[in-house]
């Protein structure tokens, strides 16, 4: 886990439990010897979240997408997701994609399912392969 995550997990937890500022400061100082988070190491961070979780912190598991059954589909995933980190794509993920194909396909195709992972039409798949493929070559972003 990253700095960064272990910092949200943190958070989380003290949202979770009520836990305010003050309070998570005073937790901190009593955990590890520092009051603040930016002063922590990795080992430290770990230290307070285990604080946290014999207090009653309860971490969610992300609940995962499964994967789509289509591999023309799951390659749609992959491009939008290279699309997306390299800041090309507004928004992440299977929503972002949906958006996207939506306002790109709805008046070729008169209409455009609700997610791309139901698509079973392998013309309109293949638009969106190629669409995605012209956008990530535009863009500079090697697909292969």
């Amino acid at each position: 886990m990253t700095d960064r995550s272990l910092h949200r997990m943190i958070h989380a937890g003290c949202r979770q439990l009520g836990i305010d500022n003050d309070t998570r400061h005073d937790l901190q100082l009593v955990v590890t010897g520092k009051a603040s988070m930016s002063d922590m190491s990795d080992a430290d961070l770990r230290k307070v979240l285990e604080a946290l979780k014999k207090r009653g912190f309860k971490t969610q598991t992300p609940k995962r997408r499964p994967q789509a059954k289509r591999g023309d589909v799951r390659y749609c995933h992959v491009l939008w997701r290279l699309l997306f980190m390299a800041g090309h794509a507004k928004a992440a993920g299977p929503k972002g994609l949906n958006a996207f194909i939506r306002a790109r396909f709805e008046t070729k195709w008169g209409h455009v399912p609700l997610d791309i992972d139901m698509m079973t039409e392998a013309s309109q798949i293949n638009d969106v392969v190629e669409a995605l493929k012209s956008w990530c070559q535009r863009s500079g972003i090697p697909t292969r």
